[in-house]
């Protein structure tokens, strides 16, 4: 140990005379903090009794020297209120270290931070231009936490992409980023990511992701990784997944804010990622933290956009949200609204709260929240108590506006009007003249479809529930069902049905299935019955259903028509047998139009095990619906 330690001297006084005859005060400086690091860790590295160490830790001290004291410069810096008192300190006489440059820039970009005006004076002034210079020629100098900052700041001030200062510091970035602590690297994400996109910083922005990625371990805390998440996150699929794993580590220790982000940033890049939903959803119910509106409303709006169900979170929602109903705005019941109505989530007390609060308001909700109103309470087959006040509203919010909005919403409007059966004559006239329909006739986009198809429910509504209804109409051309996708899988229960009746009716002729009707609505099958409730050939007997209607003979006295209806489980409201405001209109148009309907839902079809039990079903279905119109 005492040999060790005579080398090391002999080492340090060798430096010591090369180092004095230089003579610069910052070297001796330096060779002091060396020394005392040397000769107190001389005992415990071992490696430290060879000379070559010595000279190295000198290098590195070169390199990297501790932050100088705190001096009077950096409180006028602070304090400086104006980007003149900044400047002033160039020509001050102050003794500036390399990294007040960088200070006076960074306070620069805060002052400047929301003047825009102000930035492109500044960047013309020549003591900037000095400051900039400066910074640069200082640039190795800087330290890691103020050269992040550095660069935020250049961003803020808007300096030319093509600005020698900015691609200086922004070089000097990547070449640090493997040094760099975590923290920093979570700063540039957090305050950088957006400027590098908008600049053309694409190989910062990849190198910097790159590293996040590799050090994704480093994440301690909530706040940074709900930072990189949201910040960079939808950047690169592999980080994100990164995250997604940190997440489910570091979930527990989560607050009400922290899980609201997470959420709302997987419903932002639509990241539906169960196992984190799950481990959300279980510590929503589990944990008694308080929500607050706001948190609320993001949670909603992020299982809706995400189509996440878990029954208890939902639960809570509705009765944490209900005592907030009165300080809501319409344009926050409009959205929380549609967010239950994604999720087919129907609680009726906080529904009735809603239209109530609209009822309240009903002089300062406008058009399109009150739309978007209308569009849940139809998904959800929603109907309030007061339900007269509420229509008369609508229609008098509607009035002439209704013809002012988009074609698409305006069908969407209507349509919802028809499944609330609240359309009006005027308002189906609006919609089936020639001058409006004409533009979705052939429409192939998705939403174009969709919207036609809503066309021709409307136009079955004004031919079956309105008989006062004298036209306009859609053109029969447009009536005629599309052929239907080649890759539609058949359910486990269309197939099951399908074979159960075919066995049950004993020839071909007896059904059909799959039957199109010019309504817009598909029937599973389709059966001809005598007055005794026995099967009938179907033949040439005239059906004014199908598109363009068929056959010429009329059917046989007492012989009813009766379609089977099958009802998924999509088809229903979460955790109810109350079906969705859009097969409710399905079944009514069905009805109008002189069908016997037997319904078949599927929590009634699992519970049959045998071939025998579900021919017995169906035949009791198929008595019922002959009861039901006899008992009419």
């Amino acid at each position: 140990m005492a040999a060790c330690l005579v080398k090391r001297c002999t080492c340090l006084l060798r430096e010591a005379t090369r180092l004095a005859s230089a003579g610069s005060p910052v070297g001796q400086l330096r060779l002091a903090r060396v020394a005392h690091r040397t000769l107190t860790s001389s005992a415990a590295s071992p490696s430290s009794c060879f000379p070559g160490s010595l000279s190295q830790h000198v290098e590195r001290e070169q390199a990297f020297t501790h932050y100088p004291e705190r001096q009077e410069v950096d409180e006028l810096i602070e304090k400086a209120t104006q980007p003149e008192e900044v400047l002033e300190l160039l020509g001050g006489g102050h003794c500036l270290h390399q990294n007040h440059g960088a200070l006076m820039l960074i306070h620069l970009a805060r002052l400047l931070a929301e003047k825009p005006e102000g930035k492109a004076s500044l960047i013309q002034d020549a003591r900037f231009q000095q400051l900039l210079h400066l910074v640069n020629s200082q640039i190795t100098a800087v330290w890691h936490g103020t050269l992040v900052k550095l660069l935020r700041s250049l961003y803020v001030l808007a300096l030319p992409a093509a600005s020698k200062e900015l691609r200086s510091v922004e070089q000097e970035v990547r070449w640090r980023l493997r040094r760099l602590r975590y923290k920093h690297l979570v700063f540039l994400a957090e305050s950088s990511t957006a400027y590098m996109q908008e600049r053309g910083s694409q190989e910062l922005l990849a190198e910097l992701l790159v590293h996040l990625e590799r050090r994704w371990a480093e994440i301690e805390d909530g706040r940074t990784l709900v930072a990189i998440m949201t910040k960079t996150g939808h950047l690169s699929e592999s980080l994100m997944n990164r995250l997604e794993d940190k997440c489910l580590e570091l979930v527990e220790q989560f607050g009400p804010e922290e899980l609201r982000k997470v959420l709302v940033a997987l419903a932002a890049h639509n990241r539906r990622s169960v196992p984190l939903l799950r481990a959300i959803s279980y510590h929503l119910v589990q944990k008694p933290f308080p929500l607050t509106k706001g948190v609320l409303l993001d949670l909603a709006y992020a299982y809706g956009r995400l189509g996440f169900h878990q029954t208890q979170v939902f639960q809570r929602l509705a009765a944490d949200l209900l005592p907030h109903t009165p300080s809501l705005s319409s344009g926050e019941v409009a959205r929380c609204t549609k967010s239950f109505a994604f999720l087919k989530w129907l609680n009726l007390p906080l529904f009735e709260a809603f239209a109530q609060h609209t009822l309240s308001r009903a002089q300062s909700i406008s058009v399109p929240h009150l739309c978007n109103m209308l569009l849940a309470f139809a998904r959800l087959n929603f109907r309030p108590e007061q339900e007269d006040q509420f229509f008369s509203l609508v229609h008098e919010k509607l009035g002439a506006q209704l013809a002012g909005l988009d074609p698409s919403l305006q069908v969407d409007v209507l349509w919802a009007l028809c499944v609330l059966q609240q359309a009006r004559g005027a308002q189906l006239q609006a919609v089936l003249h020639p001058s409006f329909h004409t533009q979705f006739l052939g429409a192939r986009s998705p939403k174009g479809q969709s919207t036609f198809q809503k066309l021709v429910h409307v136009n079955a509504t004004a031919q079956l529930e309105h008989p006062e209804y004298t036209g306009p109409l859609l053109p029969a051309a447009a009536l005629v069902p599309r052929p239907s996708a080649p890759d539609r899988k058949v359910t486990p229960l269309q197939k099951e049905l399908q074979e159960t009746l075919k066995g049950l009716l004993g020839g071909a002729d007896r059904g059909c299935f799959l039957v199109p009707t010019q309504y817009g609505w598909v029937l599973d099958a389709e059966v001809l019955l005598d007055p005794d409730g026995q099967f009938l050939p179907l033949r040439d007997f005239v059906a004014p259903h199908l598109a363009p209607p068929s056959g010429g003979q009329p059917l046989p006295p007492g012989a009813k028509r009766l379609a089977f209806l099958r009802w998924e489980f999509p088809n229903f409201n979460s955790r109810s047998k109350d079906l969705l405001g859009r097969f409710v209109l399905a079944r009514r148009h069905v009805r109008a139009a002189g069908f016997l309907v037997a319904d078949v839902p599927y929590y009634e079809w699992l519970e049959l095990k045998s071939e025998w039990q579900k021919g017995a079903y169906l035949k009791d279905k198929i008595r019922k619906a002959v009861a039901e119109e006899l008992a009419k």
